[in-house]
């Protein structure tokens, strides 16, 4: 298909210039021969003339600016920039494409932004990250413009070992070949011994829920990426903290919280396993009044509305300096604080909303925005923005099938609601891994994932505790000396789950899964769902 699209551009193309050609020699023929202008053009003609080619000439320009060579910056450590692909037949691709780079560079990262034809393997092996946003048209075809790619680069076998990447599939679920070929790219990728930085992130009709996560993805290049405000704002509804518990007491890590919520109005709604809470957090009091005396700002002003101004500065970014001593000022300037995403722990049968969630430190020692929020500012009754997002790449298999679940630290909690959840449905074949740091700190809902063994809804559980003395010291190295099983299990149409840490153990369980599967069914349980994750 690919050829034969080639074949029409390249034919329409000469066509096009014979046309032109043509036009151009019976244009030629009226200055030869005898004069053929009977009069001087009059001056508002001239006028017209200059008008129109300015007009031309801004267009040509404008055209030009938008795909002029960017200049590149070094990073600091001489490492090449982070490489920005777009593939768009429309052009929505190409804006996410320069919106992901602008809040790369507002974060103090080096980026090359670049079309997808404008790309070769040079460039690729030359390159440490790269982002890819493509769309996907028709049934399952590339943009045009990304044939060239197709047809120069991807059927070299170039390697790209040292290259990490992620890639944004633009489609629409209505076509049978959704998201075609972003899979493709991340197929291609994967199979030249590229690292994905994350999973691939399907966007269905530019739905705002999926461009959140990507940009809360983004947050895991590093830097302040994740202190970019969302690009749309997420519709959250108010919820109750009901509960709060430190999971670890005397751990040598940081402290991991146990939060229950109830929505403040109205039941209890719906979720499955594997779904994300979307947490609006908020600025500590003492910061938002520490900033209002840096600036000279009466704590009790209130906004327009009534409000106090204070609320609001508690949902945004409070800048460094303000020139405006003025509130309408002041609020015209304030940008709001993106939000955090948290796997549910728990399930709707079990009452309430459940995360899990461990306090991030500052380099001063103070508690990290979101988390120091959610883990040291709030008190019970205290209302929460919430929101929850479906995630689908994440939701449990259908049926009782066999059930692999794999994790570490705060992953727990995603496996926990999954394990819920086939309680709930009466499905006992399970198999849980999970790694911490100590058993008598770190083995969260430890209590309760024995009684379950117990009781016989978890068939194996295989922990790992890197601080303690034992076979293992992480949860890869439990499953690689299970192999046997683990063949067995997918041989009787088991899924796999991993939720935890993206450095480290997902791309270590991911290579131990391809030596005991073989590279071909460990690509044919990706492809037929059988084989998801959520890293972080």
């Amino acid at each position: 298909m690919s050829s034969n699209r080639s074949t029409r551009a390249l034919l329409g193309n000469l066509g096009m210039i014979a046309a032109l050609a043509l036009i151009a020699f019976l244009l030629l023929r009226l200055h030869l021969g005898e004069s053929w202008w009977l009069a001087s053009p009059l001056p508002a003609q001239w006028w017209s003339a200059l008008v129109a080619f300015a007009i031309y000439a801004a267009a040509c320009f404008a055209l030009w600016w938008r795909v002029r060579p960017r200049k590149e910056e070094a990073t600091k450590d001489g490492e090449p920039p982070l490489l920005v692909v777009w593939a768009s037949q429309t052009g929505f691709a190409q804006q996410l494409a320069e919106r992901s780079a602008e809040s790369l560079r507002a974060a103090g990262h080096s980026t090359r932004l670049r079309a997808l034809d404008q790309v070769d393997t040079a460039l690729l092996q030359n390159t440490r990250k790269a982002l890819f946003i493509v769309s996907t048209t028709g049934e399952g075809d590339p943009p045009d413009h990304a044939l060239a790619f197709l047809s120069r680069v991807m059927p070299q076998p170039a390697a790209l070992p040292q290259l990490q990447y992620a890639v944004l599939a633009l489609g629409d679920r209505t076509y049978d070949h959704y998201c075609a070929f972003g899979h493709q790219l991340d197929d291609w990728l994967r199979e030249h011994a590229a690292q994905a930085l994350f999973d691939i992130v399907e966007v269905d009709n530019a739905d705002p829920d999926a461009l959140r996560h990507w940009q809360q993805l983004l947050g895991q290049l590093g830097g302040n990426v994740a202190n970019v405000p969302d690009w749309s704002t997420p519709d959250y509804q108010p919820w109750r903290l009901q509960a709060r518990q430190v999971l670890n007491p005397g751990s040598v890590g940081g402290k991991v919280f146990h939060l229950a919520l109830q929505p403040a109005i109205g039941a209890l709604p719906s979720w499955q396993a594997g779904d994300i809470a979307e947490i609006g957090p908020r600025q500590s009091p003492d910061a938002v009044l520490d900033w209002m005396q840096a600036h000279g700002i009466d704590a009790a002003t209130a906004l327009p509305d009534g409000r106090p101004l204070r609320d609001l500065l508690a949902a945004s970014q409070l800048p460094e300096q303000t020139n405006s001593v003025d509130v309408a000022g002041l609020v015209n300037t304030l940008k709001p604080l993106p939000h955090r995403e948290y796997s549910i722990a728990s399930m709707p049968s079990e009452g309430s909303l459940q995360l899990m969630l461990r306090r991030q430190l500052r380099p001063d020692g103070s508690p990290g925005l979101a988390s120091g929020w959610l883990c040291d500012y709030t008190a019970s009754g205290d209302m929460i923005d919430l929101r929850l997002r479906s995630n689908r790449n994440f939701h449990p298999p259908a049926g009782d099938a066999p059930l692999i679940l794999i994790g570490n630290g705060t992953g727990i909690a995603g496996l926990r609601a999954h394990l819920r959840a086939r309680i709930d449905i009466g499905a006992r074949r399970n198999w849980l891994l999970f790694g911490e740091r100590n058993a008598a700190h770190d083995f969260h809902f430890g209590d309760e994932l024995q009684k379950w063994q117990r009781e016989g809804w978890i068939e194996h559980l295989d922990t790992v505790f890197s601080r303690d003395d034992g076979p293992f010291h992480y949860v890869q190295d439990a499953l690689a000396v299970h192999a046997l099983r683990l063949r067995e299990w997918v041989e009787q149409g088991a899924t796999i789950l991993v939720c935890g840490s993206l450095q480290g153990m997902a791309p270590a369980v991911d290579a131990v899964i391809i030596g005991a599967l073989g590279s071909e069914a460990h690509e044919a349980l990706r492809i037929a769902g059988r084989y998801r994750r959520d890293v972080y």
